[in-house]
């Protein structure tokens, strides 16, 4: 029985996914490092954030922090910084979205369908890219952070922790960036599409707790996704009480992992039957 000419294709593209996504990793990391301007982005609004409600408005916020009863020993950054910490996060990650919409747009992604390699490797070596930077980032904003006097009371363990669930977070929502940049159709859209995202955690408990806020949008505030990851990064980070946030912040990351996923592979697929 003769072997169909396309199975040695399909056996050698399984058999070199990791070579293929290394490849693509060192392509991306080539094209961050050339353009520098959305992983430097990523790093400028949070910065902007820190500076403009520490240094100019924090002594203001700090009072009425202080008299609902949530101020902290470094004062109000170090109430905020986790919540910049998170931002910077959303930031970082929702950037892939461009990067991918342009190679979907520009047509190299056809071409890497012509070529014998994997095609999960394509999104894969996006993601990883994405984690890179994304991380390379948010150390910036913490150092940052640091230098305006925030000041973490954290063990080793609850560093860790906290890491974990920045890194969870940060391959949950390039994800779901992936997922945007697939299905948007020019690349400003992709830019644009993911803002709802990064300012997400406004309506949260970045800048003040979500019970000082009035009724409906403090119920928005407690429920949304972003609010639980705060206040498990600030736990671990400063010391206060974490409660059920940490299992719910891990459930949400899941979920909007899994969903980014099939999401983006859904989209993928269907600009492949165009």
């Amino acid at each position: 029985m003769s072997t169909p000419t396309h199975a040695p294709t399909r056996t050698r593209t399984r058999g070199h996914a990791l070579t293929d996504t290394a490849t693509l990793l060192r392509r991306n990391l080539r094209h961050t490092l050339r353009y520098p301007s959305m992983t430097l982005g990523s790093v400028f609004g949070p910065v902007i954030m820190l500076l403009l409600f520490v240094g100019v408005l924090g002594r203001t916020l700090g009072s009425g922090l202080a008299a609902a009863g949530g101020h902290h020993r470094g004062g109000y950054v170090d109430y905020i910084a986790p919540g910049i910490i998170i931002m910077a996060v959303a930031s970082g990650s929702m950037a892939t979205a461009v990067a991918v919409c342009v190679d979907m747009t520009e047509g190299i992604v056809d071409r890497f369908r012509t070529m014998p390699i994997a095609r999960g490797s394509i999104l894969t070596a996006h993601v990883v890219n994405s984690v890179i930077t994304t991380v390379a980032s948010t150390a910036s904003v913490i150092a940052v952070a640091m230098l305006l006097g925030f000041r973490p009371t954290a063990g080793l363990a609850a560093w860790t922790a906290a890491a974990g669930l920045l890194l969870l977070l940060t391959f949950a929502l390039t994800w779901l960036a992936v997922a945007i940049g697939l299905v948007s159709p020019t690349p400003e859209a992709a830019s644009n599409s993911p803002m709802l995202i990064v300012f997400l955690p406004f309506v949260g408990s970045a800048f003040a707790p979500a019970g000082s806020m009035p009724p409906g949008i403090r119920q928005f505030a407690e429920y949304q996704p972003f609010t639980p990851v705060i206040e498990t990064v600030r736990g671990l980070l400063t010391g206060t009480p974490i409660g059920h946030n940490g299992v719910i912040a891990i459930a949400w990351c899941i979920a909007i992992a899994v969903g980014g996923y099939f999401w983006a592979r859904a989209g993928f697929t269907s600009h492949r039957a165009r």
